[in-house]
């Protein structure tokens, strides 16, 4: 027998689940939440699961989701269906109460795992970068000067496999409202091109 064991996805999709790394930090405990099939064509990087998501560990279980499903053109099957979506936040682990939402994700998560991860989903066709801690992490210099600008110009980012976006949290209305070109604009693209790839 040989000694080296091949990773498949679904077995370090069950080490990952087991991950105690940042216990110490998390106010309700580990609980890694992530999901995804060798088969998976679309890639969802969020930031980190809410307490809603920690408690059904079904990730964008809230009204965050809604907007999310809404956004892309999908039905909730569609969406929870791993072999065509799957989903890699940027912290597995709800990280607890901030001064206003949620604290950022974990930093010891994304480094530790998202590589790993990756290179077992090997038919990702589009990743969506949720937020500015997954544009950040994977556009890096290219981003421009802040999230609305990135998002604005999505298109920059397309054509290198990623779709910007703002986070669908219902505390994000004041700039959804602000910017309505992005459900106007934005929106639409990106529905057209999920429905293409699915």
């Amino acid at each position: 027998m040989c000694k080296y064991q091949i990773m498949t996805l679904d077995k370090l999709l069950g080490e990952i689940r087991s991950c105690i790394v940042c216990a110490a930090h998390l106010p309700l405990g580990p609980r890694p939440i992530l999901r995804g099939k060798v088969s998976a064509k679309i890639l969802i990087i969020g930031q980190a699961p809410g307490t809603k998501v920690h408690a059904s560990g079904i990730p964008w279980d809230d009204e965050s989701g809604k907007r999310l499903r809404n956004w892309l053109g999908v039905t909730r099957e569609v969406f929870y269906d791993e072999s065509k979506i799957a989903i890699v936040p940027m912290g597995f682990c709800y990280p607890g109460k901030g001064k206003s939402g949620d604290m950022p994700p974990r930093p010891e998560c994304a480094p530790l795992w998202h590589e790993r991860v990756l290179k077992l989903m090997p038919n990702i066709e589009l990743t969506l970068l949720i937020g500015q801690y997954a544009q950040k992490t994977y556009l890096g210099e290219k981003r421009n000067e802040n999230l609305t600008e990135t998002v604005r110009n999505w298109r920059d980012y397309v054509a290198l496999g990623y779709f910007p976006l703002v986070h669908p949290s219902p505390r994000n209305g004041i700039w959804l409202r602000k910017n309505a070109w992005f459900e106007d604009q934005v929106v639409p693209h990106l529905k057209q091109k999920v429905e293409l790839i699915i």
